[in-house]
Formats: structure tokens, sequence, C-alpha cells
């Protein structure tokens, strides 16, 4: 694992330097989606539902609206007013039993490491709050902004888990729980028995993923039937004679190559065109020059989870 963060926990006089990691990753198998005819890949365009232009991401900024239907932007300029958090601390407000904490909460899960001379303050406050049941309520700037989290021991590691807002949990406002519901003590009785019945201590790795497994058949099937077929490269994005920026700057560089080359050998030199700027998008595009396909790798199998851990 790589570390995504270093700072440090700091309570009361006591500091200890850490190294933060994601303690989940997803095994979800991602598609693209592709044209069913030929393959080629969907791509989205970023076009103005106003004037019908396709609109760099230098002239998109941030738009709001009210429930007055009015329309509020924020461009980079008001963006930079708002605090930024980006201190490398991470500050334990409080201490709270563990059994007050509503797991609702919980939101991303991250490990923390010790840095080498920090091995036994870092033992010192898991084993703390393995004796006292409790929980550390602490606060952590991640990606520049300041959010609640908690201090939480599992096993032998102390685990940084951020937590929703309050005002982020939704109320179950459903009248029917209301409603005066009579059970009687046979229903009770047998209502314990069944789950008497399917008691078991927690086993996570007892549980696997069926439809991953599922899907990855299916893939592995279609592969071993030669259900398959090359990849098709994509068509130059700037399309027609004026081409893009990109391929202004390939085509250059491959004809400053060709020059040096015809320097040494004492042949004469090509001259390098100027770049053209990028024309501007326009409603009525010529058709993308098509590149010729690529062989595309053969897909690395990646290893079958066997197991998933539940949430």
């Amino acid at each position: 694992m790589r570390a995504m963060w270093t700072g440090a926990v700091s309570f009361g006089l006591v500091s200890v330097p850490v190294k933060l990691y994601s303690a989940t990753a997803s095994h979800d198998i991602r598609f693209h989606q592709v044209h069913g005819l030929d393959g080629g890949r969907i791509r989205y365009r970023r076009v103005c539902e106003v004037c019908g232009q396709e609109v760099d991401y230098a002239d998109i900024v941030k738009g709001y609206e009210t429930e007055d239907g009015e329309l509020i932007t924020l461009d980079e300029a008001d963006l930079e007013t708002l605090p930024v958090a980006g201190g490398r601390e991470i500050e334990v407000l409080e201490f709270v039993p563990a059994d007050q904490v509503d797991p609702l909460l919980f939101e991303k899960s991250y490990y923390l490491e010790p840095e080498s001379k920090a091995a036994k303050p870092y033992a010192l406050l898991r084993e703390a709050l393995r004796e006292t049941d409790r929980m550390a309520v602490v606060k952590v700037a991640l990606r520049q902004r300041s959010t609640l989290a908690l201090l939480r021991v599992r096993d032998n590691v102390i685990v940084l888990q951020t937590m929703l807002w309050p005002d982020e949990v939704r109320a179950p406002e459903f009248d029917i729980l209301d409603a005066s519901v009579e059970l009687r003590p046979q229903e009770m009785q047998m209502a314990a028995s069944l789950i008497d019945s399917l008691g078991a201590e927690f086993d996570p790795t007892r549980f696997t993923d069926e439809y991953l497994t599922a899907v990855e058949d299916l893939l592995e099937r279609k592969r071993s039937a030669g259900d398959t077929r090359e990849a098709p490269a994509a068509a130059s994005a700037g399309g027609g004679a004026g081409g893009d920026g990109m391929s202004d700057l390939l085509t250059a560089l491959q004809r400053s190559v060709e020059a040096a080359t015809a320097k040494s050998s004492g042949a004469p030199s090509p001259k390098v065109p100027a770049q053209r700027p990028k024309p501007k998008s326009d409603t009525t595009k010529s058709e993308p020059a098509a590149k010729s396909p690529k062989k595309p790798s053969t897909p690395k199998s990646r290893t079958k989870p066997t197991t998933r851990k539940g949430a």
C-alpha cells in the first residue's frame, strides 16, 4: 500500500506521527460503454444546452440554482475566498464511549501506521482506547476540507473513520412505524427461537460476492470461446485537415526528429511548419480521420476474490 497522507495524531501534549492508508478497495469489474456495431468507445462532450457549442474546461464555472430559479455562478476567484484546510494534524477533541456512536454516521475507513520513532506512543493510544472501550472524536483535513472523524481500534491497528455530519443523516419519516401493533407472547417466543436457531459468530470470510464471480466466469467463457475482437483505435479528436493541438505538436516533434536525422546525414532538412491555433468548435464538424487500429495487449487476469468483507 502507498500512503495517501502524512501527519500526526495530537492529544494533550502527545504527538504521534502517522501515515494514512485507504483501508478498503473495490473489486467491482468496470465496463466501458462501447458502440455495439464496431466496438468504438462512447465519449461524452461538454455541450452547452443554451448555445449548443462544445465548451472547454477553461470556460466552465460552478453554478448553483436557487429554489426561485435564479442562477449563482462561482469562478476560480470566488472559490479561492473559501477557507481551505491544509493542516497535517489529527486533533483529538474528546473520547466517547464506543456504544454511543451510531454506525450510520460512518463514511470511509483509513489505516494509521506509526512512524518508526512513534511506535510506543501509538501503542499507548491504541491500548488505552481498547481498555477504556472508547473512541476518539477528531477533526482532520483531507483533500483541503476539514472533516469529522473517529479513531477506533481494529485488531492491532488504529483506524481513522471519517463521519457524516449529523445533518447528513436523514430521519426515517414512516408514519406506519408509529402505528400501534399488538405482539402476542407466543409470537415473540417463536421469533426468538428462530433467531437462536440461526445464531452464529460473525465471520465475513464465509460470504462471497456471487455476482462478481458470475461476471468473471462469463467473461472467461467468452474469451475462451474466442468471442472477442480487437478494440478499435479512437478517431482523431480534431478531425479534418486542421487537427488538434496535440496532433500538431506530435507532427512538429516528428519533423524535428527527421530534420535532426537529415542534418546528421548531410541531407537537406525539412521545414517545420508553424503551429496553428486550435480552431473554435462549430456546430458543423468534419468527419474525424481514422487512425490505423492498434492490436491491444492481452488483458491480465485478475486474481478472483473468494471473499468480501461485510460493511
